[in-house]
């Protein structure tokens, strides 16, 4: 019969998007590291990325032209220092991919700079329209080849081991300046046993939590695993509520979470009403830089047309641009739209606005230090204070790669902290034959109420209703997780519920609109207001 395994190393990463990977990559010379992941190498966020990395690389732009396009993105909350803190190292981080090999387009022998909305200049470097993709395949074949990094696919995170726990199960008390992080239990899917991983360094990279909506631009991983994990270890979250919707999710049947990218607006996009609704533009009513307006701005557009007129979806429109162009800038969104029967060279393509990035997480510093000890949170995981009330695009591979490069610093210059041994997983618990309906059940009812409910436009009223049934799956997904052996799908639910709080408890405590934050009760955007920082109850 198996037995679960305990494996013991320099740092443990979980997670391998960008941010994880490049982690790795810094620490490897120097520590033996374990990245985590709960499916493939390959399924997180970052390889969806499609538009690109902003930096400044371009003539006639600058690191304060970047900043305050950030800044303004931001609806007045991003953290002034971790955002200069990004963009002066952005380029940095640009040369460090292309030394990896990187094959970034190029234009007459210099990176070509493509353009976004909300960045006042040309400043998106990218691989045609599968940066994403392109970054992550290097990144893999580098780590793969790599002998201080050992990989553990299908294994996902069950629970942070801290000092307060394993003191808590030993009935002593600990005060909190001797609290630290000291390892994960994470389920392996192979053996269906929960191993023990022991670590004096531990970075949480795994993603947002966009699958706590019913429509989503983010890949089935996006579950909120590393925030929810980090809250029950006793850390601070931040700007919960500031969820982003990209304005232009591929609307079609048989597309799931296909996202059209930012750069087609870039590149000169038009939304238009569908020809039943007069198939007129309809930006400019909305705001002055029109298709060019910040995501938040776009999306509440969108939403508002979709829902005065009764529509389905929009549509954008490119198809005034020649094919060879659409060709050579969007191949892999040409192609994608081509199976589906559009060809975007001379038909609109049909949009909506989903769930795409989760501008709060796990409250870090500039090294990405959370508040546990031996505890980092590096992507779309953290809150750095960078986003503010609203992601500037492609302003998160970046992040991914500077603070990866901030924490493996930090990891590099702490001292060594001794390691107590870890007890393996309690793993008594009986498995429930009524456990994955009721798993499914209660998946389907949550995205489809924070849709509902605490989506793109909020009331007091709605974010009431979301509050009471989360209080209700909470109750009855605790009592699963005590009682029957853990399974991903409900380790998955058991996160997005408890992100799915944060993010209702933080909307209800803004009294305002902002960003991404936009309520029907507070219209009126408060001068005085500071981002929304939740406290965990004492361990």
């Amino acid at each position: 019969m198996a037995q679960p395994s305990h494996h013991s190393f320099d740092v443990l990463i979980v997670g391998s998007g960008l941010a994880g990977l490049s982690a790795a990559l810094h620490l490897a010379p120097t520590y033996r590291v374990a990245v985590i992941t709960k499916r493939m190498l390959s399924d997180g966020s970052s390889a969806w990325a499609q538009g690109g990395i902003a930096a400044v690389m371009g003539e006639g732009d600058t690191l304060e032209s970047h900043v305050q396009d950030t800044l303004v993105a931001g609806a007045g909350l991003c953290d002034p220092t971790a955002t200069r803190f990004v963009v002066e190292h952005a380029p940095q981080s640009i040369r460090w991919l292309e030394a990896l090999g990187v094959p970034f387009s190029r234009e007459d022998g210099h990176l070509h700079l493509t353009r976004e909305g909300g960045h006042s200049e040309r400043r998106i470097v990218h691989v045609t329209d599968a940066t994403g993709a392109a970054v992550q395949d290097t990144l893999m074949k580098k780590v793969r080849a790599t002998p201080n990094i050992t990989l553990f696919e299908h294994h996902m995170l069950v629970d942070l081991i801290t000092s307060a726990k394993l003191n808590a199960q030993a009935g002593v008390r600990v005060s909190p300046g001797t609290q630290r992080c000291l390892g994960l239990y994470a389920l392996n899917e192979a053996t269906d046993l929960v191993d023990t991983f022991s670590a004096p360094h531990t970075i949480l990279a795994t993603g947002g939590a966009g699958k706590v909506y019913l429509y989503t631009t983010n890949p089935d991983t996006a579950t909120g695993d590393g925030i929810a994990a980090a809250w029950r270890a006793g850390c601070r979250v931040g700007n919960m509520e500031f969820i982003q919707f990209h304005p232009t999710c591929l609307y079609h049947p048989h597309a799931k979470s296909f996202l059209i990218s930012e750069a087609v607006r870039g590149e000169g996009g038009r939304l238009v009403l569908p020809p039943q609704a007069g198939g007129t533009r309809f930006m400019p009513a909305h705001d002055a830089r029109e298709e060019l307006a910040p995501r938040d701005v776009v999306a509440r557009a969108i939403d508002f047309e979709m829902k005065k007129r009764g529509l389905d979806c929009v549509y954008l429109d490119i198809s005034h641009q020649p094919k060879a162009f659409l060709l050579e800038h969007f191949p892999t969104i040409y192609a994608r739209c081509l199976e589906l029967g559009i060809d975007m060279a001379t038909q609109p393509i049909p949009v909506v606005p989903a769930a795409h990035y989760t501008c709060g997480g796990v409250v870090t510093d500039l090294d990405g230090r959370t508040d546990l000890p031996g505890l980092y949170a590096v992507g779309e995981t953290a809150y750095t204070g960078l986003h503010g009330a609203n992601r500037l695009a492609s302003n998160s591979l970046v992040e991914c790669m500077v603070y990866a490069r901030a924490a493996a610093t930090a990891i590099a210059a702490a001292r060594p902290a001794p390691m107590p041994a870890l007890p393996a997983w309690d793993d008594s618990r009986v498995t429930d034959a009524d456990e994955s309906v009721v798993i499914s059940h209660n998946w389907d009812e949550l995205r489809r109420f924070m849709w509902d409910y605490v989506g793109i436009v909020r009331t007091n009223k709605r974010l009431e209703r979301a509050a009471h049934r989360i209080d209700l799956l909470t109750s009855e997904i605790q009592e699963f997780y005590s009682s029957f052996h853990v399974t991903r799908d409900l380790l998955e639910l058991r996160n997005l519920v408890q992100v799915a709080d944060l993010i209702v408890r933080s909307a209800r405590s803004r009294h305002e609109s902002r960003g991404l934050h936009f309520s029907r009760d507070y219209p009126e955007t408060d001068a005085t207001a500071r981002p929304t920082i939740l406290v965990p109850p004492a361990p």
